[in-house]
This record gives C-alpha cells, sequence and structure tokens, in this order.
C-alpha cells in the first residue's frame, strides 16, 4: 500500500472584506502557520495545504468544485478566523462532495492581557465567526465533524488525525472494486446485502468474476515465478519440515505460491484492492487460498470468506484508516468462547487472518480442512499479540447499513492451543463479555469482523459518519437498557430520514 502523505487535506479560512487588506493579510499569514504546524505533527497522515483566505461566495464555490476534482484532496479544514458571513458559504457547501471539519479554534491561545484593544478584537473573532459557521452547518443538515481547541494541542491534532484517516478510506472507497470469486455461501444471511444499495450509500463497486478465469490466469504463472516466492516463504516464516526443499508436501507449497500469484495478477490486472472466495466454489483451484489471502491482506487487501463483500470492504477501509500505525488489520470471525474467567472470545478462520496482528514469527503449516473437497491447504499459524483493539461488522439491515463496533482487550493464551492448526486472536470484549453479545446479537452484528490493533472506535465512528451510516458503539460504557433504547430511537431516525 502507498502511504497516506501522498494525498492532502486543504485548510480553508474564512473571513470578509470587511476588514481591510492589512487585516486579511495577517489572517492569511495566522492560517499558514496553522498548515505548517498541523503538517509538521507526526500524527498527521496527509499533508495540509492552506489555501487563500476565502471572502466572497464565489471564491468559495469555486474552491469547493476544485476539492470535489481533484484526486489528491480527501478533505477540507475550516476554521473562521473573523467573522465570515456564512450565506456566502451556503452555494460552496452545497455542491461540496468531499468530507468536511469544522475547527473551531484561534491563533492565540491566551489573551494579551494588558494590550488587548478592538483591533485585536476585530482580527481574532472565531470565538463568534465560527458560531455563524456552525449554525449554517446546522441549518443545511450538513454532515461534518467538529473539533475544538488550540491548534498546537497534540490532542487536538490526535483527533484530526482521526478523522483525517477516516476521509482517506473513503478517498480510497470512491474506487474501490471488489472482486468475488463465486457467491456467498449457500444460504447463509448475514454475508448477503444490497450492492447496489452498496455502490450508492458506500461508494464501492461489487462485482462477481468465475472461479475458472482466475485458474487460468494461476495457470499462466511461471514455474520461475514460483521458485521465486517459495524462497521468500523459506526465507520470511518458520516454515515447517515437510513444506522445506525436499519435504514430502513441498509441491503443496508450491501450488500455494501458485494460487498467490495468480490471484495478484488477476487483482492487480481489474484493479481490485479488496476481494472474497468461498470454499464451496474452487473449481478447478488445487487448494482453498490461505497463506495467498493472509499475504494479500498484510499487503493491504480487503477480504472476506464466504463471499462477505462488505466486510471485504471493510477490512480494505481499516486497512487505509490503519496505514503507518502500530498494530495492524485483520479479518476475523468471533468462533468460540471461553467463559471462564470473565469470558472471552477465541477468534480465527479456516485460513484467512492477517498476520499483520502478531508480533510473532508466523510459522507456515499443512494440515486436512474437512470441507471445500480440495487437497491440504497451506496456512500461516500464529496467535495475535495482546492490547487494545476494536472488533467491527457491517451488516445491511434492509433500510439501511449498519457499522457495529466492540472495545476490545487481546489476551495471550493462559495455555498453549498444540492442535489448533489456524491463526488465532483471544480477547475479553468491553464491557464484558455477557453485555457483549447480548448487545452484539441485538444489533445484528455478523460473526465476520474487521478487527484492529492500530484502530480506535473514533477512527471508526468518523468513518461512519463521513459515509452516513449507522454507527453502534459497545464499549465499558454499555449499558443493555440505553443500548436497547438506541436501537429503538435509531430504527424511527432512519424511518424519518432516509437518505441516500
Amino acid at each position: 500500500m502507498k502511504n497516506l502523505d501522498h494525498l492532502e487535506a486543504w485548510l480553508v479560512t474564512g473571513s470578509q472584506d470587511l476588514y481591510g487588506s492589512e487585516a486579511l493579510k495577517k489572517v492569511q499569514i495566522h492560517a499558514d502557520a496553522i498548515a505548517r504546524e498541523l503538517g509538521l505533527s507526526t500524527e498527521i497522515p496527509v499533508r495540509i495545504v492552506a489555501k487563500p483566505v476565502m471572502t466572497n461566495s464565489e471564491a468559495i464555490h469555486r474552491l469547493c468544485l476544485d476539492a470535489n476534482s481533484s484526486a489528491d484532496c480527501v478533505a477540507l479544514i475550516v476554521w473562521m478566523h473573523t467573522f465570515s458571513p456564512a450565506r456566502m458559504w451556503i452555494r460552496g457547501l452545497q455542491s461540496l462532495e468531499k468530507p468536511l471539519l469544522h475547527f473551531h479554534t484561534q491563533f492565540n491561545r491566551d489573551l494579551p492581557w494588558s494590550t488587548i484593544d478592538m483591533d485585536f478584537m476585530n482580527l481574532n473573532q472565531s470565538a463568534h465567526g465560527d458560531r455563524e459557521f456552525g449554525f449554517i452547518g446546522a441549518f443545511m443538515h450538513r454532515r461534518h465533524k467538529i473539533v475544538v481547541g488550540f491548534w498546537q494541542d497534540p490532542a487536538v491534532h490526535a483527533e484530526i488525525a482521526a478523522w483525517l484517516r477516516a476521509a482517506c478510506a473513503w478517498h480510497d472507497a470512491q474506487h474501490l472494486k471488489v472482486a468475488r470469486f463465486g457467491d456467498n455461501m449457500r444460504n447463509v444471511a448475514v454475508t448477503e446485502g444490497n450492492k447496489v444499495a452498496a455502490e450508492v450509500k458506500l461508494r464501492y463497486a461489487v462485482n462477481g468474476y468465475g472461479v475458472g478465469d482466475l485458474v487460468r490466469q494461476v495457470h499462466q504463472v511461471t514455474d520461475g515465478e514460483v521458485d521465486a516466492l517459495v524462497r521468500e516463504y523459506d526465507e520470511t516464516y518458520d516454515v515447517v519440515d515437510e513444506l522445506r526443499q525436499g519435504g514430502d508436501r513441498r509441491e503443496s507449497l508450491r501450488d500455494a505460491a501458485r494460487i498467490e500469484l495468480g490471484l495478484r495478477q488477476f487483482l492487480e490486472a481489474i484493479g481490485s484492492k479488496a476481494f472474497t472466495d468461498t470454499f464451496e466454489d474452487l473449481h478447478g483451484l488445487p487448494q482453498l487460498p490461505g497463506i495467498a489471502v493472509q499475504r494479500l491482506m498484510a499487503d493491504g487487501y480487503g477480504f472476506g470468506a464466504e463471499g462477505d463483500w462488505k466486510t471485504a470492504a471493510l477490512v480494505r477501509a481499516a486497512k487505509v484508516m490503519g496505514l503507518g500505525l502500530c498494530g495492524g488489520v485483520s479479518f476475523m470471525e468471533d468462533y468460540t468462547y471461553h467463559l471462564g474467567n470473565s469470558g472471552e472470545v477465541l477468534g480465527a478462520h479456516m485460513l484467512e487472518v492477517c498476520p499483520s496482528i502478531t508480533e510473532e514469527k508466523p510459522r507456515a503449516e499443512i494440515h486436512p480442512l474437512a470441507i471445500g473437497g480440495r487437497a491440504d491447504p497451506v496456512r500461516l499459524v500464529f496467535t495475535a499479540a495482546a492490547g487494545k483493539g476494536v472488533n467491527a461488522s457491517i451488516v445491511d439491515i434492509g433500510n439501511r447499513f449498519r457499522l457495529v463496533v466492540n472495545r476490545i482487550n487481546l489476551i495471550q493464551p493462559e495455555h498453549p492451543l498444540p492442535k489448533l492448526p489456524v491463526a488465532r486472536a483471544l480477547w475479553r470484549p468491553e464491557p464484558n463479555l455477557r453485555t457483549a453479545a447480548t448487545a452484539w446479537l441485538s444489533a445484528g452484528g455478523a460473526h465476520h469482523t474487521a478487527l484492529s490493533r492500530a484502530l480506535t472506535s473514533e477512527h471508526l465512528r468518523d468513518f461512519a459518519e463521513i459515509a452516513g451510516i449507522e454507527f453502534l458503539l459497545i464499549d465499558a460504557k454499555t449499558d443493555l437498557d440505553a443500548f436497547t433504547n438506541e436501537l429503538r430511537w435509531n430504527e424511527m431516525y432512519y424511518c424519518l430520514h432516509n437518505e441516500n
């Protein structure tokens, strides 16, 4: 994946011609200083570009149209340095398609008590200039983020950075293509959904491809390419002896490598950054893709098993949001519980868990797979590292998309798992298993999720707000009565406020 520093957010400062040219020069100097400060922050993932001070409706409208057409601009950050009459922002805001953050700050942190005069007051009017802008945002029912605080405060940088990461994921979604090899797992409900509604609301396109087309690409991979990738496996992972050179299962490792190379080439050719497969449709593939999927996810691809395209797109969005952060993102499945202690969830899948969530060296192994009717697949086996994280599910509940997020605490198993031949993660959900599971089930959260040690619930909340989809958080403060009421109130809201 590319870093996010090739993208940019525009800092747009509002004023008006009433104050004269000298005052406007000072406003521009202040805006440039704030843009430099934000751009130098280690938290901020994109370039911050200061735009000329906006003083009239025509300039604002042109700037918003320019932002819409820019391939690099992911968002606008607006700040009213002085009083900027809000009616002149209407045309621009009506046309703006990029995410919007309203930054309520002022250039000076402290009041200059001994020297403050009316010139200072007239120049530094953010306290009420931003209220004028806040009103027009509320009047127009414009979805936007509001951040309040001093522009040099690290906590403010962190809040803006989280939102900008969500804006980058939204920017990526505008062009995301999700490739589906085979259909959804038969008779499964939660992995289904309205692909047209997803493209309208979430912007990404979901398209099906025949597994035979993938097989054709796999067969075109050369032996030399396979040799090179197998050597990379040998050098990168702890490969079991039977898969090593001279081992009796070496050919299975070569089959896995050939599948990875073919899958990569196919996805690159069609421009897809997320994909699904299903064990029920492996026509012509010698084994279910395991290590191939794991390594593609580690390189930033989204993935969903059994045709779960919504989770594939969510994993991709989380990968973009987490780019450059420590902790990783993976496709995950809530598999089974440990009901002792405080209640723990053992997450895993048949094969497809991303190694970005572990700090140990993965072990390349081969084991039978009881479903799919193919040869034993190669997979990477490891345990996710401990630490705080989030587990997120996106579901289509008919009249809207819902993003359910549970804050979790990943832990190391107290006992070894010598007979569990898959990558796994063990966590304690907040506030506890009973409450978290009850809330999750009440919300219709899926068994397939995107698990991240890099992201927080704030990143995902910001993404949901930008996309205009429902967001539900399960955390240490969750009360089941209040959560049930939130579900009821949300149902009423979305029935009355049905927006595309």
